[in-house]
């Protein structure tokens, strides 16, 4: 049988750097892959892999409707978007960590004084279940960049938000409340590539399990 091509979905911004290296250390072809590249799509006849260039929040969506095989994405966005992939390794790089956080005159609350209150976010679906296994209730809203204006505007009484090193929280005088869940970059396959590519995606799942565990983050 003619050997297929084996589609994997990076990850653009912070995750592609330590992706590349990993990748390399894989024994991965990596000739030519930049983000600073005009091409979306890299493909190496030998060993036949084919690299597409995404948003990190696309990468799900490629991986779960088979455009690509594996995908390299942030369990932060795993857990937002709840696709229906297989969660192969943690890959241990791209630390970060979803976080409550509220303005420096409040940082003395406990979570329970902030039932009722409004919570901004990127990260909807993440929030309002933190808060629902609490038994809190809160209003919900939804942004899509600077976050941290929120509390900043009275738009909001509270933030939930990725943060890795906590210096843009800082910068806009909020204080990390409570953490909600730690987050790293993971590989992530289509169910029924997973199946039909197994001999070819298995020893690649174990090769970069093993590279992970040892210390590659």
């Amino acid at each position: 049988m003619e050997q297929q091509y084996l589609t994997i979905a990076l990850s653009k911004g912070t995750l592609l750097k330590p992706t590349v290296a990993l990748f390399n250390k894989a024994g991965l072809p990596f000739e030519g892959v930049s983000e600073d590249s005009r091409s979306m799509v890299f493909d190496y006849e030998q060993p036949m892999i084919k690299y597409i260039m995404c948003r990190p929040t696309d990468v799900p969506t490629y991986v779960e409707q088979g455009a690509a095989d594996l995908g390299i994405v942030g369990k932060d966005v795993i857990v937002e978007q709840g696709k229906d992939v297989f969660e192969m390794v943690d890959l241990r790089y791209g630390c970060c960590r979803f976080v409550v956080a509220v303005p420096e005159e409040i940082k003395n609350n406990k979570l329970t004084d902030l039932n009722y209150k409004r919570v901004a976010t990127k990260f909807p679906v993440t929030a309002e279940r933190f808060f629902r296994d609490q038994g809190l209730q809160v209003e919900i809203i939804e942004l899509h960049g600077n976050i941290e204006l929120a509390p900043l505007m009275g738009l909001s009484d509270m933030i939930v938000d990725i943060v890795s090193t906590g210096r843009t929280l800082r910068e806009n005088n909020l204080v990390e409340l409570v953490k909600i869940m730690d987050s790293t970059t993971r590989l992530i396959c289509n169910r029924v590539s997973y199946r039909t590519k197994y001999e070819r995606i298995q020893p690649l799942i174990e090769r970069l399990q093993s590279l992970a565990k040892g210390g590659n983050s």
